[in-house]
């Protein structure tokens, strides 16, 4: 890990000395990754400025790293041949994403200055969905004929190897209509004899995904087999690219944030980069309509407390355990809601097995209610000398945190039963839920039981 400040400090002295070379050396010095962290720490001004200096191909590799934002910001603060060029040594998957968040006619720009056949691989990429393979695929491929030989394929890997947009992982064999056949390591091509064809020495029996595959299944795909690559092929087999693994990585972490923001009640439907450094009111946005869905369920539990008014007025000493109630019984259905939500999104939980984990977050709620409910009473007890009202408050502390695991469990099951994200069911609508359904449980025990509180 560098410094950052260390680094910006460096590199604003050499700027105010007018050290341009010096400047130039620095920039270029710092690993692209690292330079993604400094960049979105220098002004509006300075940022074009130290663009300006990097060589091509590293420029290239800052982009890859950089927001959306600051992509476009950079790319129009340079003549737009200089951007395409830089594009050029950018895998076409990352040209496609800085593409699809421009304009058409801004996109349209910079594909005017591309090769034809780049912009025409670049212009397929667009057309898929973005959350598709097709959409998270890089068209640039090792592939070679299944006639070739070993030498004719060494051949051809040394002239790939001079472009900065093909990854080495496998080379991928097709024949002459360009459908798949098989797929070849480097470490079998490097030790086979030179004049063997490559068809004698491809595994055939090649993991691949669609084109139209959700880019959450792919990812799950690479992740299960360990792939450092996946084959992306059409409905006719045909191949049209790879998915690499750093892809499905980026992938998973998105599918990640994405959960844990609507587990907060956090609009999904909003970029991150605007959520986090955006304009304010993209950020309130995003955060704003769980808050009134939460408001609209606070106030129900408001209601649930003035339908038992009388029971308040008589024992006003119950309103103190109603935060007690409510916190616990929140806290272990989010706790559950959580285990299932991430358990369906791993697949190490499936629709299937349902019933089985509703009956066994059943069965450890129910325990750590007994737990909790045993402290809470006795506790109770001793503070105000009143054992009905430790049972009292015990027992619904048993059931409102039973009940809680029981929908924390539920819940994403169903949601997922009608293919809607699980993630949404946690944090605010679970907490709602408890504090209506656990007052509604507190107060009918304690009118109940009156009679013998008084």
């Amino acid at each position: 890990m560098i410094d950052t400040s260390i680094i910006l400090e460096k590199l604003k002295n050499a700027a105010k000395s007018g050290d341009k070379q010096e400047l130039v050396k620095e920039l270029n010095n710092i690993h692209y990754a690292d330079l993604s962290e400094l960049f979105p720490l220098l002004s509006s001004e300075e940022r074009p400025e130290y663009f300006e200096l990097l060589q091509e191909d590293k420029a290239a590799d800052l982009l890859e790293e950089l927001n959306p934002q600051i992509q476009v910001e950079l790319l129009d603060s340079i003549p737009h041949d200089k951007a395409a060029r830089i594009i050029l040594h950018m895998p076409h998957d990352s040209v496609a994403d800085f593409l699809a968040d421009l304009s058409d006619t801004e996109s349209e720009s910079y594909l005017a200055k591309l090769p034809s056949r780049v912009s025409s691989q670049i212009r397929e990429l667009l057309s898929y969905n973005e959350e598709s393979a097709g959409g998270l695929m890089n068209s640039e491929v090792l592939r070679v004929n299944e006639a070739m030989t070993v030498e004719d394929t060494l051949d051809y890997v040394r002239k790939m190897a001079e472009s900065d947009r093909v990854d080495f992982y496998y080379i991928y064999v097709v024949d002459k209509t360009n459908h798949l056949r098989g797929v070849l390591s480097l470490r079998k091509l490097i030790t086979s004899l030179p004049r063997i064809k490559v068809e004698e020495i491809m595994a055939t029996d090649v993991i691949k995904v669609n084109v139209g595959d959700d880019q959450e299944t792919v990812a799950d795909t690479l992740i299960k087999y360990g792939f450092l690559a996946i084959p992306v092929v059409d409905d006719y087999n045909k191949l049209k690219g790879i998915i690499t693994w750093d892809d499905a990585q980026e992938v998973s972490e998105e599918e990640t944030t994405e959960d844990i923001y609507a587990s907060s009640g956090i609009s999904t439907d909003i970029d991150e980069d605007e959520i986090l450094v955006g304009k304010i009111s993209q950020s309130v946005k995003a955060r704003t309509p769980w808050l009134f869905i939460t408001l609209i369920g606070e106030f129900v539990a408001v209601n649930v407390a003035n339908h038992f008014n009388y029971t308040l007025e008589a024992l006003p000493v119950i309103a103190i355990f109603m935060p007690l109630l409510a916190g616990l019984g929140g806290n272990i259905g989010t706790q559950s809601i959580t285990i299932i939500v991430r358990g369906l999104s791993t697949g190490q939980i499936s629709l299937g097995s349902s019933i089985y984990h509703v009956f066994r977050e059943l069965r450890i709620g129910l325990l750590i209610g007994l737990f909790f409910g045993v402290i809470v009473a006795l506790t109770t007890y001793l503070w105000k000398g009143n054992y009905v009202l430790g049972i009292v408050v015990g027992l619904a502390m048993i059931i409102n945190m039973t009940l809680a695991a029981l929908l924390g469990t539920v819940t994403p099951f169903a949601l997922k039963r009608f293919n809607i994200d699980p993630a949404v069911a946690s944090g605010p609508f679970i907490a709602t839920t408890i504090d209506v359904l656990g007052l509604a449980i507190y107060f009918s025990l304690v009118t109940i039981s009156l009679g013998y509180l008084s």
